[in-house]
């Protein structure tokens, strides 16, 4: 049976929490073990790859495991034309879930290592190379989630994007947010993975102009898609997924 939308939007939740958590308790520990700024970035980032890729596995055959709402809105605009993809109705539910999910995830990090549970971050990321920096690490990331499906490989998403991610917090001048719900959770919290509540606008614009690029991308690379009757792609989690069923 597919899962409950209900359903759909509390792995959406649970997994958005959890990614930032990984993200935000990674970077308060690496800090505290390490004042080196690359150990600290590298144990950051491969904390990352391996959380990341253990919650879509894990989550992916529930709600798709998009845990990103750019990803959530170009699953929805490219289903539009069969006409089995997200509905507006599954995008209504799924964002306000990521963004929910990602200031707890924030929160709880902070509260597992003794800190402020909710301290506004001091730390400015507004320059304009960080902006494209998104740009680049979110375009990167659409071509590759949706690429996946167009050639059938979506299987190996769990390990393909958590590889992405993780290397793109080294190639990209901004560490690769490249998840507006990321972002404003990690607005939460004054700690090495923390972003100024003035910066999270411009990256989020950043990151939909990445997500329109990718799309962009994405169609020279391989062309429209035929229309089918096939169930509409599992974005990140899984190979395939009807819309009512799986994120």
């Amino acid at each position: 049976m597919s899962p409950s939308l209900r359903r759909r939007a509390s792995a959406e939740a649970v997994g958005s929490a959890a990614l930032v958590a990984v993200v935000v308790g990674s970077g308060i520990q690496a800090t505290a073990l390490s004042r080196d700024v690359g150990v600290q970035l590298l144990a950051n980032s491969l904390a990352t790859v391996f959380g990341l890729g253990v919650l879509i596995l894990l989550l992916g055959p529930v709600s798709g495991a998009h845990f990103n709402p750019v990803v959530t809105v170009a699953a929805w605009f490219t289903g539009r034309r069969n006409g089995d993809g997200l509905t507006a109705r599954d995008v209504a539910a799924y964002i306000p879930a990521q963004i929910a999910g990602a200031i707890a995830g924030a929160v709880l990090a902070d509260a597992m290592f003794g800190k402020p549970m909710v301290r506004w971050s001091t730390h400015d990321r507004s320059a304009g190379h960080l902006l494209l920096g998104e740009t680049v690490a979110t375009a990167g990331l659409v071509l590759l989630v949706f690429g996946l499906v167009r050639v059938g490989r979506a299987h190996v998403a769990p390990v393909a994007v958590a590889s992405y991610i993780g290397a793109a917090y080294w190639f990209t001048s901004s560490t690769s947010f490249a998840n507006p719900a990321v972002t404003i959770g990690r607005a939460f919290t004054d700690s090495f993975a923390g972003i100024a509540p003035a910066s999270v606008a411009p990256f989020i614009a950043a990151q939909a102009a990445g997500a329109v690029f990718g799309l962009v991308l994405m169609a020279a690379v391989f062309g429209r898609p035929a229309p089918t009757r096939a169930h509409a792609p599992a974005v990140q989690g899984e190979p395939e997924l009807a819309a009512p069923t799986l994120p």
